[in-house]
């Protein structure tokens, strides 16, 4: 008995460090695994989805540049290729990463799905996008344009049904899923405190929450929901060019805003022009949080172009504020009524016989937001003076053939009353030497010699009147005024006297001695100078 356990005893105790080697390589290796896990868990990116439903494939792109409009640039996203947009089919998709303030690290990675056509046969593209993983992490969007804001009441009423549908159609771990998302987010009653400083409320701060008021969280559709209204800078078009009072911007964002608190969703006004509080929205709504910035949200309901109603703090009291008259109560039951009745023929596709007015509320919006063809001159204050103005070039060409056919007869008119006279006036006016025409034109020309103020026109005429004067033979200085005044008999006599006057001057010149001979003097005259009498006899 001594010999066996004395052999036995190194056996069992290699047997035993085995064991306990064993078991230590086992827990080292479970702790690496724990390790590696952990970390690999904490590079995964939280993936958040986003459906946009409604707008055309251009909203679609410019609510993108919207909600990254925010986001920090870095060097190397330069080189970095765009993910693609692709929308012009019937579901689209594309996604965008959610950058830290620090630029470094990606918070999230947003799939972005949109949806442009509202009509049931499009619902099975939707349903499989909303599972009991997805729902969670789902925020819906439903996007409208200020370019028809007559139409809004009406498309919301139809994404809200179908909706409803593909809801109501999902098996039982999904809607589950979603009673625990709604309660969630009715759980996140507002807080004075939080929205007072401009934070977005997580429920995670105190157990005391709010009660929730009349019409609010009525009829949830299972996930969180906002209303984009974009392209605000049109509303300057719309008063105007359509007539909008202020008035008519007040009772659609009453109306909007009654009808969103029964699905407790929010509401913003956006521009591509004017920076907003949609990318803090979207990424608040879904969770996403930055460690080194806070995001805050801050109501506006006052700036009809800058409108921000963030989830749960909306009530009927500040909504009576806006502007009194508006039946609140009125407005929320026929929501429900109009959400409910769902119209047959848009069931079967049928596009134009679900576009008439049908439910409780629907009708009354319409009517009140009228299409720009619908308004008609009841509505104005001065009826009768609205008129349609025709194009720049159509206009011109009127006026063109309006000038023309007045020129026609004008021309007509002034052939027929002219005479003879006026012909006559008219061709020696028009047969008139060049300058005479223009001295006529630009009046007397005053010309300065020595500072005396001399008119050039009489220089003229005293020059052509000399130069005729020499043509003719005359011989005689400048005939002034009152010879040019005597008669052509007297003028002849006056150029014989002077002609026979000067030839005896010539013949005198002629017959005495030459100039320049002192001392000798002419014979025909005596010592004292005076003419001899043979001379004078001789003359």
């Amino acid at each position: 008995m001594s010999r066996q356990s004395t052999f036995r005893g190194p056996i069992a105790a290699n047997k035993r460090r085995n064991d306990e080697s064993q078991r230590d390589g086992d827990s080292e290796k479970g702790m690496w695994s724990t390790m590696l896990d952990s970390v690999a868990s904490g590079k995964r990116l939280p993936e958040k989805n986003l459906i946009v439903l409604g707008g055309t494939p251009d909203t679609q792109k410019e609510l993108l540049e919207t909600l990254a409009s925010d986001a920090p640039k870095r060097p190397h996203d330069r080189h970095k290729r765009k993910p693609v947009i692709a929308n012009e089919l019937a579901l689209g998709y594309t996604y965008q990463d959610v950058l830290d303030a620090d630029q470094e690290d990606i918070l999230a990675r947003l799939s972005i799905y949109f949806l442009s056509e509202s009509s049931p046969a499009f619902a099975p593209l939707l349903k499989p996008l909303f599972t009991s993983q997805t729902i969670p992490e789902t925020l819906l969007v439903v996007l409208l344009d200020w370019s028809e804001p007559w139409h809004w009441v009406r498309q919301i009423r139809d994404w809200v049904t179908m909706l409803r549908d593909i809801t109501s159609s999902l098996g039982d771990v999904p809607t589950k899923s979603m009673e625990q998302t709604m309660k969630e987010w009715q759980q996140r009653k507002r807080k004075v405190s939080t929205y007072d400083s401009g934070g977005f409320s997580t429920g995670n701060e105190g157990n005391v929450t709010l009660p929730l008021s009349r019409g609010e969280w009525d009829e949830p559709l299972g996930l969180p929901l906002c209303v984009v209204c974009h392209g605000a800078d049109k509303i300057d078009a719309l008063e105007a060019e359509h007539g909008w009072k202020e008035e008519e911007f007040d009772f659609v964002l009453q109306f909007l805003r009654t009808i969103l608190m029964k699905h407790g969703a929010s509401l913003i006004y956006t521009s591509t022009s004017v920076p907003n509080s949609l990318p803090t929205l979207i990424h608040s709504t879904l969770g996403i949080r930055s460690q080194l910035k806070k995001q805050t949200l801050k109501h506006n309901v006052i700036d009809r172009d800058k409108v921000l109603v963030p989830p749960n703090w909306d009530s009927w009291g500040k909504i009576r504020v806006l502007r009194e008259g508006f039946d609140v109560e009125g407005t929320s039951r026929g929501w429900s009524t109009d959400i409910q009745a769902v119209p047959s023929a848009a069931a079967n596709g049928d596009k134009e016989t679900s576009t008439s007015p049908e439910g409780a509320v629907l009708p009354t919006y319409e009517s009140t937001i009228l299409k720009p063809h619908a308004y008609s001159s009841s509505r104005l204050k001065n009826p009768g003076i609205e008129i349609s103005t025709p194009t720049i070039q159509a206009f011109l060409t009127t006026q063109l053939e309006l000038l023309e056919k007045l020129k026609a007869e004008e021309e007509a008119a002034a052939a027929s009353s002219e005479g003879d006279s006026n012909i006559s006036t008219f061709s020696n006016t028009t047969n008139k030497p060049h300058d005479e025409r223009v001295n006529e034109h630009i009046g007397p020309v005053q010309v300065n010699m020595g500072g005396i103020q001399v008119d050039a026109d009489d220089m003229l005429k005293k020059l052509r009147s000399r130069k005729e004067g020499a043509e003719i033979g005359s011989k005689t200085p400048e005939v002034n005024t009152e010879k040019a005044s005597r008669s052509p008999d007297d003028m002849k006599a006056q150029n014989e006297a002077l002609n026979s006057f000067f030839a005896g001057l010539m013949k005198r010149g002629a017959s005495g001695s030459p100039r320049g001979t002192p001392g000798k003097r002419d014979a025909s005259m005596d010592s004292s100078g005076t003419p001899s009498k043979k001379a004078a006899a001789r003359d």
